[in-house]
């Protein structure tokens, strides 16, 4: 526990502490302007935050490190964060994958292109979207205003004639010399500001280079711009303005208990663009997660707008400006808004916190009530919190794998799932591959968390060997259950076929349980049944996809990874390999004659 005595000889500068457990674990990483002052503040009694009271308990030792400025210590805070993660600072989990769109204006004909992250490359990136198919959708909005190309630039050189998307009037088909580069960048320029929201920008320039193509008297050009003029107009009806000003994020919050929803709404060029949700787990003060929240976000590579708005005051927030500042390379200021548009925008962005958390609430009750029914149907000791799934993938034993997936809670935990190569069986036997996967899992020395439920895909004959490897491993307090698929039946006195119930099976019963069709407990195993054999089955193919295409390959001296890239890059395929002439194979770059005839030799002989 944190004492005077710890803190009597703490510096009153900026600065760093971590608060280790008897084990030397961090358990806190906290950045201050006073050191001294900021963690006396933990030892002061009849403090009325119980976690904070609950985590100062664990508490053995406290040390520090003296920086220079409140931006160092922010700095070093975020770098201490990532290398210990410390359990009482912020583990930031995004709600979803988001996606933004890329344009490099260095390049010969930009064009956009859908990406995951958002790195510090001098692009110009765009938005975020919520998913793939919202950022698909902008793009398809944008080619009918702004035909920029669609395909990677060798592609769209390689070609003889532009491609249907010309046709259509969705690209300028630059690959053919239908536009040339400077007219191109204009294209690319109108579409960046549009997509930054700068639509009366786009609009005033266009109208400019219309009425000027006009005056001179070229009509084909001033009817495109007047196009171009009228195209974003009706798209820019479709957007509600929301405030003016400079591009903004707007941070929402929400607390409920250890839990903080924040939800980030994206303002470019006074429109609502997008919007990122987060959830973490934080048990000290509500404004000091909201600064550490700020800190890691914007430490992520995330695009820093010129300004921050926040619903109430940060610890020091004249450091992070200063950090955010540096790091965007223009001026930063985080807010709080206390009246007018900037202050509404602030209250929709807690609304979306408090109907996000509310929705997650709401998720989460419902998967407890479905585990409790699934729990009940199967006859279980206890609700089945953690489920695990496993399946086997061959071709007549040959590249067998096996998979294992995990559901926490009632969805996947894709952190936790497993590939497994089967080495010690090799002939067509499930049971057998069953087994040893099973026996790999639950070795004696593995410190994995048991499951609730292990469900294995198939009938009494998998559930048998499910049974016999966890007793002859001692596994205990682990329930089983068999999935077998629905079979398709003939009935006798009619010609029309149906399809049989999924069957569940568990230890000790002749019979099979059959829990209603389409509802929600089958509907759960089902989908994580289907999940193992989908790992599985992928995992299969890519075994076999390597082996199929190297293992000829690798089974010659002298060829070694560059110039099994080099073959396979001239002729395509390991096909393509086999059909190559010596002199071809010699000529390829990285061969010698020696290999080249140790190669030719060797195929001709497989053949």
């Amino acid at each position: 526990m944190i004492t005077l005595e710890m803190i009597s000889n703490f510096p009153k500068t900026p600065g760093i502490y971590l608060m280790r457990s008897a084990d030397e674990t961090v358990l806190y990483v906290g950045k201050a302007r006073n050191l001294k002052q900021r963690v006396r503040a933990y030892v002061g009694p009849g403090d009325s935050r119980i976690h904070i009271r609950f985590m100062v308990q664990q508490v053995a030792t406290v040390e520090y490190i003296v920086t220079d400025t409140e931006k160092e210590a922010l700095i070093l805070e975020n770098t201490l964060i990532k290398q210990h993660h410390p359990k009482y600072n912020i583990n930031l989990r995004d709600d979803k994958t988001y996606f933004s769109l890329r344009m490099d204006m260095k390049e010969p004909f930009p064009r956009l292109s859908i990406v995951r992250k958002v790195p510090a490359d001098g692009a110009r990136y765009f938005g975020p979207y919520s998913s793939a198919s919202s950022a698909r959708e902008v793009l398809k909005q944008i080619y009918k205003v702004f035909p920029l190309r669609h395909y990677p630039l060798a592609t769209c050189m390689a070609r003889k004639r532009p491609c249907l998307y010309y046709q259509i009037k969705q690209c300028s088909a630059p690959c053919c010399g239908r536009i040339t580069a400077s007219e191109y960048a204009e294209l690319a320029e109108g579409a960046a500001l549009f997509l930054e929201g700068k639509n009366t920008e786009i609009a005033k320039l266009y109208r400019a280079r219309m009425n000027q193509a006009a005056a001179e008297m070229r009509y084909e050009d001033a009817g495109r711009y007047r196009d171009l003029i009228k195209a974003i107009e009706v798209t820019v009806e479709r957007q509600k303005m929301v405030v003016q000003g400079a591009d903004s994020d707007v941070v929402g919050l929400y607390r409920a208990g250890d839990e903080l929803q924040i939800v980030l709404l994206h303002l470019r060029g006074g429109a609502l663009t997008g919007s990122r949700s987060f959830c973490f787990d934080w048990e000290l003060e509500t404004e000091e997660g909201l600064a550490s929240f700020l800190n890691e976000y914007y430490g992520q590579d995330n695009p820093v707008p010129p300004q921050i708005l926040l619903p109430f005051a940060i610890p020091e927030p004249g450091a992070l400006e200063e950090l955010l500042t540096e790091k965007a390379g223009k001026k930063v200021s985080i807010s709080v808004p206390q009246r007018g548009a900037k202050l509404d925008i602030v209250k929709l962005a807690e609304k979306n916190a408090l109907n996000t958390a509310q929705e997650r609430i709401a998720r989460d009750e419902s998967a407890v009530d479905l585990l409790a029914e699934l729990g009940d149907k199967l006859h279980l000791p206890r609700p089945p919190r953690r489920i695990e799934c496993y399946d086997i993938s061959n071709i007549q034993g040959e590249m067998a794998v096996g998979s294992r997936v995990v559901f926490m809670d009632g969805k996947a935990d894709k952190a936790l799932y497993r590939r497994y190569r089967i080495r010690s069986v090799l002939q067509s036997d499930d049971f057998a591959m069953m087994r040893e996967m099973l026996s790999r899992r639950f070795r004696p020395d593995s410190t994995e968390e048991l499951p609730d439920l292990i469900v294995v895909d198939g009938g009494i004959g998998q559930l048998n060997v499910l049974n016999a490897v966890l007793e002859e491993l001692g596994v205990q307090g682990v329930e089983a259950a068999g999935l077998a698929k629905s079979r398709v039946e003939r009935s006798m006195e009619s010609a029309e076929l149906r399809r049989s119930d999924e069957r569940v099976f568990r230890p000790g019963r002749k019979n099979p349980i059959t829990l209603r069709q389409n509802s929600a407990p089958l509907l759960l195993l089902v989908r994580i049944r289907d999940e193992a054999h989908r790992f599985a089955v992928t995992y299969h193919k890519a075994v076999r996809s390597k082996v199929l295409t190297t293992s000829v390959l690798d089974a010659v001296a002298g060829i070694g990874a560059k110039r099994k890239r080099a073959l396979l890059k001239r002729f395509g395929s390991l096909k393509g390999v086999k059909g190559a002439t010596l002199a071809q194979l010699a000529e390829t770059e990285g061969m010698t004659e020696t290999t080249a005839q140790t190669l030719w030799e060797h195929l001709n002989e497989k053949h």
